[in-house]
């Protein structure tokens, strides 16, 4: 997969593409959306998707990365407003996570669901998950450090409690996953 367009400058039709297909995709799933329901929702021609991003793996691509852009931008700044002690950066994470979740419908986490489709290791689809999810333990491990944790294990045992939130949010099972998950996280960091 090759980047081809960009989630940024995009012609009217191509944003149009791009947001059907990012709607599509995260409710129906990636491989159960064919171009034909992407041009017809979008009311575009096939032709007119294949010009402005020349493949559904493209298409693909720029959904998660659009999605990524999102997420990205929630979340620093919901770290960045938590201020300097890194236990409140922590809960940051986790409030802008179940924030997220609320708002996007509460249908679980879109790479996560991708990679389900796209569990091959050496596709581009499972290397941008792969990279999306080690961006986030990166975060996790410079916050603990930051809060003089310096252990590995804890920071994937973070990342674990981050992503077992998502599921049981996406799933409805537990009262708050993201409150147990944030308070659990916190006692990791803390030493408690």
């Amino acid at each position: 997969m090759s980047s081809q367009g960009s989630t940024v400058d995009l012609t009217p039709g191509a944003r149009r593409i791009l947001d059907t297909a990012s709607r599509l995709f995260y409710e129906r799933g990636i491989h159960a959306v064919g171009v034909d329901t992407i041009a017809d929702e979008a009311g575009v021609t096939k032709r007119t998707l294949y010009n402005r991003f020349g493949s559904k793996d493209v298409l693909v691509e720029q959904y998660l990365r659009g999605r990524d852009q999102r997420w990205l931008a929630l979340r620093t700044a919901a770290v960045d407003a938590a201020g300097p002690d890194p236990i409140d950066r922590l809960r940051a994470v986790f409030d802008a996570s179940a924030g997220w979740s609320d708002s996007d419908g509460g249908r679980g986490c879109g790479f996560t669901k991708a990679h389900a489709e796209f569990s091959d290791p050496a596709h581009p689809v499972a290397q941008l998950v792969a990279a999306q999810k080690q961006e986030l333990l990166e975060l996790f491990r410079g916050v603990l450090a930051d809060a003089g944790v310096v252990d590995d294990h804890l920071a994937q045992a973070v990342l674990a409690l981050h992503e077992g939130a998502l599921v049981a949010h996406g799933v409805g099972v537990g009262a708050d996953p993201w409150v147990s998950a944030r308070e659990a996280a916190v006692r990791l960091a803390s030493g408690a």
